[in-house]
């Protein structure tokens, strides 16, 4: 039944109701349509209104069984929200098939290492090829240059939290050497697993290195040389964007050096760590 038939009973009803109080006793043939009126009202509001037919390839797409198995299954997100410690997540990382690419080439799952209640939390893009036999990110030669960073700041990799974005290295094609950039499909897959180590770690600060941690992270992707040095947030915790120590292995120069470690100076200065005069120093003439 149409909305404006409905709506003209309705005000009938209406009127007769209002006629009934104000004139007492009403004719038989005046009872009998309101009756009538009201079973044809009440019978409208039952009758469901038609929902239109789905399109061939909504069909289509709802029955296949993928897509039946996502709907049933709870997020990943919401999944790992059971896991309470990071031994935890990490038992339940080690076994994760959730990209079958990936899981075809790596040799082991790169979960993160460090302190779990670190005030640093170090975000890198992915594992490489040294970080998969081993199983801990940063170890290859852009990790030992990290590892002197963090010994420059006055700290150890015992006192920070490292992990990555990607928790399996990028497969690469047949034949091929080095690495290749994380997809954006696979850091969406992956990013559950870094928001929920840094929930349980809770650092005060996150250093996003390089362009992909960030848009990994973040969701950004603006150039390096307009985010680098700059406060960004995730969830409340400050972010500090800084180059990828892979990067300064490229451009050795001394102004590059400065670059980052001017971004460690203030995350240092964030956290009220102790500077000295030779640590402001650094990489400068007056060095």
């Amino acid at each position: 039944m149409s909305t404006t038939l409905q709506h003209a009973i309705d005000q009938t009803l209406a009127d007769l109701k209002a006629l009934r109080r104000g004139m007492g006793p009403y004719p038989l043939a005046s009872a009998t349509k309101f009756r009538e009126l009201q079973q044809l009202a009440q019978k409208a509001r039952e009758t469901p209104k038609p929902v239109p037919a789905p399109t061939a390839a909504v069909v289509s797409r709802l029955e296949t069984p993928a897509f039946r198995a996502q709907e049933a299954a709870p997020s990943l997100a919401t999944t790992l929200e059971r896991y309470q410690t990071l031994d935890e997540l990490r038992a339940a990382a080690l076994a994760c098939v959730k990209c079958e690419h990936l899981v075809a080439s790596r040799t082991q799952v790169v979960f993160g290492v460090g302190n779990p209640n670190a005030d640093i939390m170090f975000v890198g893009e992915a594992p490489g090829a040294e970080e998969d036999q081993q199983g801990e990110p940063f170890v290859g030669r852009a990790g030992q240059l990290l590892t002197k960073i963090i010994q420059a700041m006055g700290l150890s990799r015992d006192e920070v939290y490292i992990g990555n974005v990607l928790k399996c290295r990028p497969d690469m094609p047949k034949g091929s050497t080095g690495n290749r950039k994380p997809r954006a499909e696979e850091m969406e897959t992956c990013l559950p697993w870094l928001e929920r180590q840094i929930e349980l770690v809770k650092p005060k600060a996150l250093v996003a290195l390089g362009a992909t941690a960030v848009e990994g992270l973040l969701g950004e992707t603006s150039s390096m040389s307009s985010l680098r040095g700059r406060w960004l947030e995730f969830r409340g915790i400050p972010v500090m964007v800084t180059y990828h120590p892979a990067y300064l292995l490229r451009n050795q120069t001394i102004s590059e050096k400065r670059k980052v470690w001017e971004d460690m100076l203030k995350v240092m200065e964030k956290l009220d760590l102790p500077i000295s005069e030779k640590q402001r120093r650094f990489f400068t003439s007056a060095a």
